[in-house]
């Protein structure tokens, strides 16, 4: 059996959930809000965040077995990363199909910043529970 860390398989099911939900919700937006602005490169867009979300994870993980004292830095680190990764696919696309450039772009910032968020999120409440988990398991040993 596959050895997978419990916050490891917590992210894959909400990050997938997440994916598939906004991903969902953004073409139905496309076509039906903003009729006419659904473009072709629309599911590189979900697509892209979710890979580099599990990219992230797997990454997170060997991090917190590892180094785990180095963890905020991988999380800079990845930030950074796709932010610069993220410019260039976008300066790409928008040089290659430029009829589509504006709708590529607002959709992917608006991608970008909705996964900025939820990240965000996740590993904020991961922070705050593994806080919570040490202040309990110090709590118990002085009580024992």
């Amino acid at each position: 059996m596959m050895n997978i860390s419990k916050t490891k398989r917590n992210f894959i099911c909400w990050h997938t959930l997440f994916a598939v939900i906004s991903a969902a919700l953004g073409a139905v937006i496309l076509h039906f809000a903003l009729p006419g602005h659904y473009f072709g490169g629309y599911p590189f867009i979900p697509v892209y965040f979710y890979f580099f979300g599990l990219a992230s994870i797997y990454m997170f993980d060997a991090c917190r077995r590892h180094a785990p004292q180095r963890l905020l830095l991988l999380y800079l680190a990845m930030k950074m990363i796709k932010m610069i990764l993220s410019l260039i696919l976008v300066l790409i696309y928008c040089l290659a199909v430029r009829e589509e450039a504006k709708a590529f772009l607002l959709t992917f910032i608006s991608f970008y910043l909705i996964y900025l968020i939820f990240e965000t999120w996740f590993f904020f409440s991961f922070e705050m529970n593994q806080k919570r988990k040490k202040k309990n398991k110090k709590k118990h040993e002085t009580v024992a």
